[in-house]
């Protein structure tokens, strides 16, 4: 009786567990996608901006940041290895692309290195750096700018940032099953970074 009383308080306690760590984890991914669907607010002027390419609505957002007068240098951080301004150009929507002057364009920076979050942080501070700047606007999607934010942080410390977040297509319709699981995986990324453990990951998890 006593094995079996013993066994069965840890089996209460382990189900318990589990169970306060669900709860935990359902009421964070409550709170971020929450979060992640929140509109943005119009940003400080900055000395430079940085959009995390991934998802759609990133450079558009930046680039109309950079023409507003938010900042006075772009970069475009994780673009394809042989993309240029041009291409990028065109795939702008055609009113946004006729109102970017050459001027503007000479103010954007390719960056062609990163393939991670991780990658991304890495190449903004190295930019920033370079061009002695102290204060960055970071665009990227909702679901992904505090993670964002987080690994920009630990590279370039002593810069202020300030979130921009676009909604891309997939937080259109957030119930959707296939947002759901984007959300969670995205939710339980920003755990792993939190805990400091993303640098150790494979690039492809960091994304």
């Amino acid at each position: 009786m006593k094995r079996g009383g013993a066994a069965g308080r840890f089996l209460y306690g382990t189900l318990a567990g589990l169970l306060g760590c669900m709860l935990l984890w359902s009421t964070g991914f409550a709170w971020f996608v929450h979060d992640a669907l929140k509109s943005p607010a119009r940003p400080p002027v900055a000395d430079g901006i940085v959009a995390l390419t991934g998802g759609q609505g990133r450079i558009e957002a930046s680039l109309r940041l950079l023409a507003s007068g938010q900042a006075h240098q772009l970069l475009i951080s994780g673009v394809a290895p042989h993309a240029t301004t041009a291409s990028i150009a065109g795939a702008l929507p055609p009113d946004l692309a006729a109102s970017l002057s050459p001027e503007l364009w000479r103010r954007v920076t390719l960056g062609r290195h990163a393939t991670s979050t991780i990658g991304n942080a890495d190449e903004t501070a190295q930019w920033a750096r370079a061009s002695g700047l102290r204060s960055l606007i970071v665009v990227t999607a909702g679901y992904h700018i505090r993670r964002a934010i987080m690994e920009i942080h630990r590279t370039v410390p002593d810069v202020a940032l300030h979130p921009y977040a676009v909604r891309p297509p997939a937080l259109r319709a957030p119930l959707r099953g296939s947002s759901l699981r984007l959300l969670a995986m995205e939710y339980d990324k920003w755990l792993m970074a939190s805990l400091g453990l993303t640098r150790n990951m494979p690039v492809r998890a960091q994304n």
